[in-house]
């Protein structure tokens, strides 16, 4: 595992930007998700990709992910061609429920383990014992924030360059959000990782980020540090976004 670190870390120190996207349009049958989108985004930061639904969020992070292919441009992540080769680079939390019912958290844990060279286990059991989740139970029998916790759990149990979250906080109970969000950064290694999440509690979620992108109708229309937005712009995240989105 410390080999694995080490590799990441020399890669790390080669790249500056962890994303680049070169004038990106991703087409689907009747719709645009993307439109000629260009910018990049540095690494060890804490992202958020916020906007309104259908703005092309998740077709953003499913193509830095390499599980979509740009219909036009380039998409790269730590400057190698974002396709499925780059899986070994990338952890993606999808806002869909892919785990196995039939499955304990433990052999949950273990399929991982098994799918990713780069899977840290003792890390995974440490999150388990903070998220509350006892690794005997069974899938099926979680709760769907539980679902979530365990989620959250499989993604930054990785030590990959880019971790991808879309909507990690969906279906966890509001009263617990501030403290699996105090969790999620303290497990969060920002010498070699960056994490770019989409998210709709854009109010709970600010203490935890360094950047967000604004996008809408399949445009980025701003890029903005979270220090400038409450320093020199005297904003909170949410005033920020509604002034920039309207």
């Amino acid at each position: 595992m410390l080999r694995i670190n080490e590799a990441i870390k020399e890669e790390v120190a080669l790249v500056k930007e962890v994303v680049q996207f070169d004038h990106v349009t991703k087409r689907y049958p009747g719709k645009v998700a993307l439109r000629d989108v260009t910018f990049t985004l540095p690494r060890g930061k804490v992202i958020g990709l916020i906007g309104p639904n259908g703005s092309g969020k998740s077709t953003a992070l499913k193509l830095m992910a390499g599980l979509l292919r740009a219909s036009i441009g380039a998409v790269a992540v730590n400057g190698k061609p974002a396709t499925r080769r780059i899986g070994g680079e990338v952890a993606y939390l999808s806002e869909l429920d892919a785990l196995y019912s039939s499955f304990t958290i433990e052999e949950t844990i273990g399929l991982h383990q098994g799918l990713y060279e780069d899977f840290d286990r003792e890390k995974a059991h440490e999150m388990l014992s903070f998220m509350q989740l006892n690794p005997g139970d069974k899938v099926k029998n979680l709760s769907k924030g539980n679902r979530g916790r365990l989620k959250i759990v499989l993604a930054l149990s990785r030590r990959a360059a880019l971790i991808l979250m879309d909507e990690p906080l969906s279906g966890l109970d509001p009263i617990v959000r501030e403290s699996i969000i105090k969790g999620m950064i303290s497990f969060i290694d920002l010498e070699t990782q960056t994490v770019i999440m989409t998210t709709h509690e854009v109010a709970e979620i600010e203490p935890m980020l360094d950047l967000v992108v604004a996008i809408r109708d399949g445009q980025v229309l701003k890029i903005e540090e979270i220090d400038n937005i409450r320093g020199q712009l005297n904003m909170s995240l949410v005033e920020w976004m509604k002034q920039t989105l309207a």
